[in-house]
């Protein structure tokens, strides 16, 4: 993490970038992580109630995290952190409280991905 813990302010928002999804990455992603007909095969996901191929919620969910670490990236040199030595301390990620995937990303889709903070815990156990 690029900022200290009493530097994060309830509500923050960061816009963390947008990716556009191809159907030859959404069938590469889904023949290795989440074979199903509907994300490799592009006949079959046309006969299915999604009427196309569609991305791996999985998918959609690591590429949040791919923009959320080149984010995190750019605002730590943004700030001058060093790249080694003494700097804010990431901690292992909560998990997921609440995921939801409410509309099915098809190729050719271009999604925005945004990250807003909703809650700080001082935890007394640092990892």
């Amino acid at each position: 993490m690029s900022k200290y813990f009493e530097d994060i302010h309830l509500g923050e928002q960061a816009d963390l970038g947008s990716y556009q999804f191809t159907a030859e990455e959404i069938i590469r992603f889904a023949a290795a992580y989440d074979p199903q007909p509907f994300h490799v095969d592009e006949a079959r996901a046309a006969d299915s109630h999604f009427g196309g191929l569609i991305a791996s919620g999985w998918h959609t969910a690591a590429i949040w995290m791919k923009l959320m670490v080149a984010y995190q990236t750019r605002l730590a040199r943004t700030r001058g952190l060093p790249e080694h030595g003494e700097r804010p301390k990431m901690g292992p990620s909560p998990g997921f409280r609440e995921m939801k995937w409410m509309a099915p990303v098809r190729a050719g889709d271009t999604i925005r991905y945004t990250s807003r903070v909703t809650e700080k815990i001082d935890l007394s156990s640092k990892p």
